[in-house]
């Protein structure tokens, strides 16, 4: 920890303590001994832990009317990977029902507004995150790395999604999302809000990079637009064309399984919502340079991009954390600074930006809210108890991150000179 993480964070007068005033076992005391250094800075919030042998450790200052959540530990393995492995054994250890919490996006959110624990946490797994860093490596997004990616996230089943998603099967951040509202109407405007950032016209032709399962060609066909849609997923590739054809707009949208290295027309305007982040450090500037070139003069590209604030961008960098583990394998998140420089090393000029990261957090609430609920028959798909957890962990750290600000998305229109 630095010199200015510990200005920054003093010690709190009152140290961690002990909800009891004995603890049962040596077990015991060994997590107490290993967590309380860990949690010498908290100043926000209350973790209450309860521990496989009757002991309770609380964690915080904080009233137990504030922010609290409150874990069980079900196995002392836990503590062990947690030490061992960082916040991927964190990670880990829940997926294998190890610990449970009553609350993970409270859990998160605690550990994110005392940013000196999840450091402590992270320090300890530096070799655990070094492996898995190789394994991120080894997952290039090549032409062939790409499409298998892609495949390990998205073509998990179109039924699957179908479960948990709203109506519309937009599987990114919504926009103004309103507690009440269906969150299709905040698809709908997040949509509409990236017409207009490309300021795309009647009759204009779009092309979108990473088309998901047709909504916003849906959109964009209503409005008079004619759109080509680029996927690497067999399964969005079929559901989007039967979309199209069912509800009568596949005159005016085509979907191809195509990397967006591979295409070569030219288009009005084009649109891309939340790929950048499957595309790879490595591969920013040719993303930026496909986009002015498969762009008619003039022509402006609408971007939703998820990005990590740049003080955080190194350390994120050289590692590979839970989610490019378990969920996006080749997944990088650019800084709004990265996305600006390469866009201007391509020639391509910012013109707009509307940042909404508060409506990520909510998005991701209803998504978890859905999931939960779908839970049943999602099971019933053969989705197992582990792949439950991951995406429980999964949903519940995003959520936090973007309430927390750790992580932001945002819209963004750059424009190719006339």
């Amino acid at each position: 920890m630095t010199m200015e993480n510990d200005l920054l964070n003093p010690p709190l007068p009152q140290a961690p303590h002990l909800a009891l005033p004995k603890l049962p076992t040596w077990l015991c005391r060994l997590w107490h001994k290993m967590l309380t250094p860990l949690f010498k800075h908290f100043e926000h919030g209350r973790i209450e832990i309860t521990l496989p042998s009757g002991g309770h450790l609380v964690y915080g200052a904080g009233s137990p009317d504030g922010p609290t959540a409150h874990v069980t530990v079900h196995q002392h393995a836990t503590l062990w990977r947690i030490l061992s492995r960082g916040p991927l054994g964190l990670a880990e250890s829940y997926m294998d029902a190890q610990w449970s919490c009553d609350d993970l996006t409270t859990l998160f959110d605690i550990c994110l507004k005392n940013r000196a624990i999840f450091e402590a946490i992270r320090a300890r797994g530096s070799v655990a995150h070094l492996f898995a860093r190789l394994k991120h490596l080894s997952r290039a997004n090549s032409l062939k790395g790409s499409r298998r990616n892609i495949a390990y996230h998205y073509d998990l089943g179109n039924d699957f999604y179908d479960l948990w998603l709203d109506r519309t099967m937009t599987y990114s951040s919504a926009l103004g999302v309103k507690a009440g509202e269906d969150l299709a109407i905040s698809q709908w405007r997040k949509f509409d809000k990236a017409l207009a950032m490309c300021n795309a016209k009647e009759g204009d032709h779009i092309l979108e990079i990473g088309c998901g399962w047709g909504a916003f060609a849906e959109r964009a066909t209503d409005a008079g637009c004619q759109v080509d849609g680029l996927t690497l997923s067999r399964e969005q590739l079929a559901y989007s064309t039967v979309r199209a054809e069912t509800k009568e707009f596949s005159d005016r949208a085509r979907f191809h399984l195509r990397d967006y290295r591979h295409e070569t027309g030219t288009y009005n305007a084009i649109v891309s919502i939340e790929m950048i982040e499957a595309v790879g450090e490595e591969n920013w500037p040719v993303y930026f340079q496909c986009l002015r070139d498969r762009l008619k003069p003039g022509g402006q590209a609408a971007i939703q991009a998820i990005t990590i604030h740049d003080d955080q961008y190194e350390r994120y960098r050289r590692s590979a954390d839970f989610i490019q583990t378990y969920i996006f394998p080749g997944g990088m998140l650019p800084t709004k600074g990265l996305m600006k420089e390469h866009a201007e090393q391509a020639g391509l000029e910012l013109v707009e930006q509307h940042i909404f990261g508060a409506d990520y957090a909510k998005t991701l609430a209803r998504w978890r809210q859905n999931f939960l609920a779908a839970w049943p028959k999602i099971a019933a798909l053969g989705y197992d108890e582990r792949f439950r957890r991951m995406w429980l962990y999964y949903l519940s750290y995003c959520e936090a991150g973007f309430e927390n600000g750790t992580i932001d998305v945002g819209l963004y229109s750059f424009r190719k000179p006339a």
